[in-house]
């Protein structure tokens, strides 16, 4: 009697990366892009926050609602949160290149605005979020069925799949018209690495066209 076939379940346990075949077709949607690097840094020097909020423009400062300033620049788009123990976080750039360069320009303002000792250090990504899109619709409740231990799908709270990888440490939302989001990547390798692991999931649970 022939050696029984290992079902999908247990192929699967311990790494998504467990079903790749090379076979598979590759993958043939776009992305994955980055849409939104979270960065922190040092700025190495305290900073009194109501002095920053009064002397720069398009800085905001509600110490009652969040204990740092929140400034804005156009030039690379980007949010800065910044703290009163030298704490500064970029949000909203495209690039980790972005990132360095809004966390520099505002050191420069601080610089400006009197605290002569900020010296940025320290530059770390904490978060990266993607985009990607498969170009095919993908049977959820199946792939939540076979992949339990990974997936989360609950739509009657939430239209996405939440799909958690182990490595890469970080997820992703899948939509059932095939769009994908990734969170929780440090590089876009991370995204690209998830995209291949996964992909051959997506595919097995890809709606008919008719």
């Amino acid at each position: 009697m022939g050696k029984r076939k290992p079902s999908f379940q247990s192929r699967f346990e311990g790494d998504p990366s467990n079903l790749t075949n090379p076979n598979i077709p590759p993958f043939t949607g776009t992305g994955p892009t980055i849409s939104n690097v979270v960065a922190g840094m040092n700025v190495n020097c305290l900073i009194d926050l109501k002095t920053v909020a009064m002397h720069c423009r398009n800085s905001l400062y509600n110490p009652k609602r969040f204990p740092a300033v929140i400034m804005r620049i156009r030039e690379p788009k980007a949010t800065g949160l910044i703290f009163a123990k030298g704490k500064l976080q970029v949000l909203g750039c495209r690039s980790v290149d972005d990132a360095r360069l809004a966390g520099r320009k505002f050191a420069r303002i601080l610089q400006k605005t009197g605290f002569a000792g900020v010296k940025l250090t320290n530059f770390t990504v904490q978060n990266m979020v993607g985009n990607a899109d498969t170009k095919m619709l993908i049977r959820l409740e199946g792939l939540q069925r076979a992949c339990a231990l990974y997936a989360k799908y609950e739509p009657e709270l939430f239209p996405g799949m939440v799909f958690s990888l182990a490595n890469p440490k970080m997820a992703m939302l899948i939509f059932a018209k095939g769009k994908l989001v990734f969170l929780g990547a440090k590089r876009k390798e991370d995204m690209e690495e998830a995209l291949g692991k996964v992909w051959p999931l997506l595919l097995q649970f890809r709606m008919s066209d008719g």
